[in-house]
């Protein structure tokens, strides 16, 4: 995306949180939702005195997020003290990890309708994450439930140049990561978030520009809203001889503004220094086969067979492969079907138009929406009437071939029938035919409705459009 003459620099540092039942360096629970602060200890909560155990399985599912995403494993790793002010962190600094992370240099592969990217990953670490303050009329309040809960840090390159290109590779991530079963990726609730780094530059310029960070964005909506608006008042600023300021920008979802917050810290701020509490995490060579063993069949290759097996674009064997349950839902449905890529359309546009943002369960059985396709797919049904089905069986399970059968609902093919419901349509609407004879295409279209909606929306809509351009070109 240019404006002005200008492109932008996106890199995102994605926050997940792992699917471990208990904390990162203590035994407390990770459950959400619970009452403030009762998912607390003394380690958690920074008494003096206490010591933190790094809980295995928070490794185990680092190092899988890792090997899912093509990165190289460390053998040898360790943990950092990162010193800053944090006011919902009772110690006051977070443990993370600094020089030695546990991944690094990996890359994840996006398609987005400008087609094909490889999109790099910097470094994957683990650390622990801080608490949450609650503001209300009384003041500001803290609860440290969340303090310590473990996460995984996921720093990618700066390759991304459009809003687009970012949300399709935050998609594919969360794809992988939802795959290895490492995190359930609730965004609504803040166990995949991100922040967003922008800069600008003229379009064939190397350099990059001073990039602005913004904080904790959980939704793809408000990722490309936020970087669109980023993007243009950082541009604008420029035109105007401004400087920018390297910042940290706090996105307001009603507005849909950016707004600073404060100066953005450079590493060395935080005062890094080894935890001296923890020992080093060593990777043995038996244990990285046995991790990747476990690794299960991710998007890319089902995306390839996708493709292969079924003829369906790059970008759709993206789509269906974007949660593991709507695949493994296509799959099941494909086994049924004569027509699966009219299936994976059909999933597409309508099962994924009624599912929530978040995903979810798909109420109509795989065999059912096979049914749907291969009716379409033998010209028993056309398009409209499939759509109207799915829309159906998602309120209530039937059989999709009875209820052709007893609405009425079959597509009519009968040429001389529909000859008559074009004629009659054109008849009643000369105004469309004089538009069409001045050269307004979007005249016929018209016509092609006003036709299917004579017909409730049966008739076949190639046969009436093929009668609708021969009536026209007659006259």
């Amino acid at each position: 995306m240019t404006y002005k003459g200008y492109e932008m620099v996106i890199g995102l540092e994605t926050h997940v949180e792992l699917k471990t039942d208990t904390k990162i360096f203590c035994s407390c629970p990770t459950a959400f939702g619970a009452e403030p602060n009762t998912h607390v200890c003394p380690v958690c909560m920074g008494y003096p005195g206490t010591l933190p155990v790094l809980n295995g399985k928070v490794v185990e599912y680092a190092v899988k997020a890792g090997l899912a995403t093509n990165c190289t494993i460390a053998r040898y790793s360790k943990e950092d003290r990162k010193n800053y002010f944090y006011p919902d962190l009772p110690k006051a600094y977070q443990i993370s990890q600094y020089d030695l992370p546990l991944c690094e240099h990996g890359y994840l592969d996006i398609e987005s309708e400008e087609g094909a990217k490889r999109i790099g990953i910097t470094r994957i670490h683990i650390e622990e994450d801080a608490g949450k303050l609650v503001h209300d009329d009384s003041g500001t309040l803290i609860d440290c439930n969340r303090c310590g809960v473990p996460l995984i840090e996921i720093v990618s390159e700066p390759d991304m140049r459009s809003g687009e290109e970012a949300v399709a590779y935050l998609r594919k991530l969360r794809a992988i990561i939802l795959y290895t079963g490492v995190s359930d990726c609730k965004m609504q609730e803040g166990s995949l978030r991100c922040d967003v780094n922008l800069s600008v530059r003229k379009v064939g310029e190397k350099e990059f520009g001073t990039r602005t960070e913004m904080k904790n964005l959980n939704s793809f909506q408000f990722i490309l809203k936020a970087i669109d608006y980023e993007f243009h008042r950082q541009v604008d600023a420029i035109e105007r001889g401004e400087t920018i300021v390297q910042e940290t920008r706090r996105f307001d979802s009603v507005t849909g503004k950016t707004s600073a917050m404060r100066s953005k810290e450079d590493a060395n701020d935080y005062r890094y220094f080894p935890d001296p509490d923890l020992p080093p995490i060593i990777m043995s060579e038996e244990r990285l086969r046995e991790l990747q063993s476990a690794i299960p069949t991710l998007p890319d290759k089902r995306k390839r067979d996708y493709v292969e097996r079924y003829g369906l674009s790059a970008y759709n064997g993206e789509l269906l492969t974007s949660q593991i349950e709507t695949a493994d839902y296509f799959e099941a449905a494909a086994a049924k079907t004569k027509h699966p890529k009219l299936l994976g359309n059909l999933i597409i546009s309508e099962v994924f138009r009624l599912l929530p943002p978040e995903g979810g369960d798909i109420p109509i059985p795989p065999e059912s929406m096979a049914k749907i396709a291969d009716m379409t797919g033998d010209g028993v049904i056309n398009s409209g009437t499939a759509k109207k089905l799915v829309g159906m069986l998602w309120k209530e399970d039937a059989d999709p071939v009875k209820l052709v059968e007893e609405q009425g609902l079959g597509q009519i093919n009968d040429r001389a029938a529909l000859a008559e419901v074009v004629a009659a349509v054109i008849a009643a609407n000369p105004k469309s035919v004089a538009d069409f004879k001045k050269g307004k295409l979007q005249a016929a279209k018209a016509l092609i409705g006003q036709a299917m909606a004579k017909t409730s929306g049966r008739g076949n809509p190639n046969i009436i459009q093929e009668l609708i351009d021969a009536e026209l070109a007659e006259k």
